[in-house]
């Protein structure tokens, strides 16, 4: 440990004796004068981003009709307008004194800020690609450093440093600079496979070749194949040796599967939902009282709309071991019945003849098949009669079609003089020596 410990010092002294060096070498005489440019057009960088920034938001104001990623990128623009204009006007100096003068040394400076600034704006535009907030903080400082000791050369020296900082476990080594390279490839990788994912999910989706729950499955297994074989990449470049983590994997996947057994269940039940094609998006379905369609079919649920606009998440589990109504699963056709009665003294034949013209002329309801109504019993007051028809749009309502139908019904039987009967009851005394008493016979006694 004390080896290590003189190993690093040693490296860090040689550090800093070379950072030494550069401000020595900044600080002669005759390069002063550019540290006085800089920092003019740094402040003249600052004075002109305050000036249009408030243009451009407002500007940009009338721009949200636009693609995402160009609002995106032109909110990534007026955030880093400083350093925007410092670049420009680096340069600027820069080619100018390079016209004035033949000698490299009387523009040293200048020429180091002005390659600091293009790195550090190219980080700034390449690290928008990653979309979680705190990774993409940690890409972008960790790029912004790195760049930095690039130019400043002392990359080797920063390196065997942060690498004889190490934790070791038996065999397995790991160091911190080992950590950084797995970070920042990692999130260059990740971010590749992301592109190429979402770019090919596209593609996938237009196809109407492959069905709808194929499409999903296969933009499933696409995804975690590029994302797993982007994080083994990674791993493997950076040179981490992966067999030395099988043994502790192996024991991390068994506590797992014991934990999240009900997990691993919605993921192998997604599966097998996609592959047996009972339930592709667009499907229409009754689980118990919930009755929508399916909105997306994800790796741990499916999220099902209803008419009222609730979404529910369910989980995929329930899809496979519970009993599901599918509106839409072999074909688009979908049955609804409603039930009346008519009074006895009305013509059954014209009655039926009455009710399938009404259904017939209802909007959503199918000429072919065509509505068909009959007779299922002859009841206490009525005649009572079953009314079938068809539709194709289960996901516009049910309910509103069966009101619409029942109102075709009842303006078409008032029309026709077809009257629909109420229960009613007729109550008769047999013994006629029963007297009711009042309160007047009460009041006079016997």
């Amino acid at each position: 440990m004390d080896a290590e410990i003189a190993v690093i010092s040693e490296e860090l002294a040689r550090i800093w004796a070379l950072l030494r060096l550069q401000v020595q070498n900044l600080a002669l005489p005759s390069r002063l004068w550019q540290l006085g440019v800089v920092a003019a057009l740094i402040v003249a960088a600052i004075a002109f981003a305050r000036l249009v920034q408030p243009r451009m938001r407002e500007w940009m104001r009338g721009l949200e009709n636009r693609p995402k990623w160009q609002l995106r990128l032109l909110l990534t623009i007026n955030r880093r307008l400083k350093l925007i204009f410092f670049t420009i006007f680096v340069w600027i100096a820069l080619w100018t004194m390079r016209g004035i003068t033949p000698y490299p040394s009387r523009s040293y400076i200048l020429a180091m800020v002005a390659s600091l600034a293009l790195a550090w704006l190219a980080v700034v535009f390449a690290v928008r690609l990653v979309r979680n907030p705190a990774l993409r903080s940690v890409v972008r400082w960790g790029l912004w450093i790195w760049v930095t000791l690039y130019l400043l050369g002392i990359t080797d020296e920063v390196g065997r440093a942060l690498d004889r900082v190490a934790f070791t476990l038996g065999e397995f080594r790991l160091s911190l600079l080992s950590f950084l390279k797995v970070i920042v490839l990692v999130s260059v990788l990740l971010t590749i496979a992301r592109i190429l994912s979402s770019t090919s999910a596209e593609r996938i989706r237009r196809n109407e070749s492959i069905s709808p729950s194929m499409r999903v499955l296969v933009v499933k297994m696409l995804q975690i194949g590029l994302y797993g074989a982007a994080l083994f990449a990674a791993l493997r470049i950076v040179g981490v040796d992966l067999t030395g983590l099988a043994v502790l994997s192996g024991a991390i996947g068994v506590g797992l599967g014991f934990g999240l057994q009900k997990v691993v269940s919605n993921l192998v039940s997604g599966v097998i939902i996609l592959l047996d094609k009972s339930i592709k998006p667009g499907d229409v379905i009754s689980l118990g009282d919930t009755f929508g369609w399916i909105n997306t079919l994800g790796a741990r649920y499916a999220s099902i709309t209803t008419r009222d606009g609730k979404e529910y998440l369910i989980p995929n589990e329930d899809l496979i071991t519970g009993q599901v109504v599918n509106w839409s699963h072999s074909n688009e056709f979908v049955r609804l019945d409603i039930f009346f009665g008519t009074a006895y003294h009305d013509d059954p034949h014209a009655v039926r003849r009455i009710a399938i013209g009404a259904a017939s002329g209802v909007a959503r309801v199918l000429s072919t098949p065509a509505p068909v109504c009959h007779i299922t019993g002859f009841g206490g007051s009525s005649v009572d009669y079953i009314l079938r028809f068809w539709i194709t749009d289960p996901t516009g309502g049910l309910t509103n079609i069966r009101g619409n139908v029942y109102l075709a019904l009842w303006d078409a039987f008032k029309e026709e003089g077809i009257s629909i009967p109420f229960p009613q009851r007729e109550v008769r005394v047999v013994n006629d020596t029963l007297r009711v008493e009042t309160g007047a016979d009460r009041d006079n006694g016997p």
